[in-house]
């Protein structure tokens, strides 16, 4: 069953990491498994209740396109995807 959250964007919103942004790798029943390259790199992602995120639902085109063709995802891409999403979210606040 292909997992319809795997490739989005999450935000916690309970726990130490309150605030975090990470990308949803894996979705079981009731938990999400959270990647953000460098300290949860795809080797070691952080497992979470689906209580305790917010899924951003704005997701890049290129982006969901290597998800869904299960190409070879790396740590740098997924870095690179949050970078560009807080550069988006930086730019958004200052207008």
């Amino acid at each position: 069953m292909e997992c319809e959250k795997r490739g989005m964007l999450a935000v916690s919103m309970a726990g130490h990491d309150r605030g975090s942004i990470y990308v949803v790798w894996k979705e079981e029943r009731d938990t999400v498994f959270l990647t953000d390259g460098e300290l949860r790199p795809l080797s070691k992602p952080k497992k979470k209740n689906k209580k305790h995120i917010q899924i951003i639902r704005k997701i890049r085109e290129e982006w969901q396109m290597q998800i869904s063709d299960n190409q070879k995802i790396t740590d740098e891409q997924i870095k690179y995807v949050l970078k560009c999403y807080r550069r988006e979210r930086d730019a958004a606040k200052e207008k």
